[in-house]
């Protein structure tokens, strides 16, 4: 039931995804930190309405964000945001415990608490969507890692980071080159207007 959770000013590098098991939370204060990513679980803050996240290192943020529906303000001044667009192609195989966790996930496979011990509940709950339509799989630690920019609310263009569960799912519409880019262009208004409707304030300057 937290609802209220202020970690600004100490040396945090990382954010665990486990922050994400606040069902309540509304205010998130990370500034001040030395945090360079955002996991993408954050996005099932459902009640989030404030994040503070300036002032540290952060280059891209998840595309996921634009999924916290209740999100009015966001502090992003004092981060490096990079402004140039450069592809990650580094890809690490899944483990085996990934490549089970993405089987249970994705044939929906039935198990309660009770079947499997608790670290391994706690890793199932960790699975992630792929955000290409046309692959319906989930990943949990391996995956592939693009940037694309967008307009955020019209005025500002942030490099949203897309997390692909394989290299396969790089080139969603890759039938054609110029297919790819329109489609490309499509998402990007789509994510654009969606960020203009739900966030009211973002802290850049």
């Amino acid at each position: 039931s937290l609802e209220f959770l202020y970690l600004g000013g100490n040396f945090i590098t990382s954010i665990p995804p486990e922050l994400a098991n606040l069902p309540s939370l509304s205010y998130l204060v990370l500034c001040d930190n030395k945090i360079q990513s955002i996991p993408p679980q954050l996005a099932q803050l459902h009640s989030l309405r404030s994040l503070s996240l300036h002032n540290n290192l952060l280059t891209y943020l998840p595309r996921e964000i634009l999924n916290l529906v209740h999100l009015e303000e966001l502090s992003l001044r004092g981060n490096p945001l990079v402004v140039r667009f450069v592809r990650d192609l580094t890809y690490n195989p899944p483990s085996l415990l990934e490549l089970a966790g993405r089987t249970i996930k994705t044939r929906n496979v039935a198990y309660a608490p009770s079947d499997l011990p608790e670290n391994l509940v706690r890793y199932l709950s960790l699975a992630s969507n792929c955000p290409n339509p046309k692959c319906g799989g989930v990943y949990f630690d391996s995956c592939v890692r693009q940037i694309k920019f967008v307009d955020f609310c019209g005025k500002y263009r942030l490099p949203l980071m897309h997390y692909l569960c394989s290299p396969e799912c790089s080139s969603p519409c890759s039938s054609a080159s110029q297919s790819s880019t329109s489609q490309s262009e499509s998402d990007s208004e789509d994510e654009a207007s969606v960020a203009a409707r739900r966030m009211q304030k973002v802290l850049l300057g």
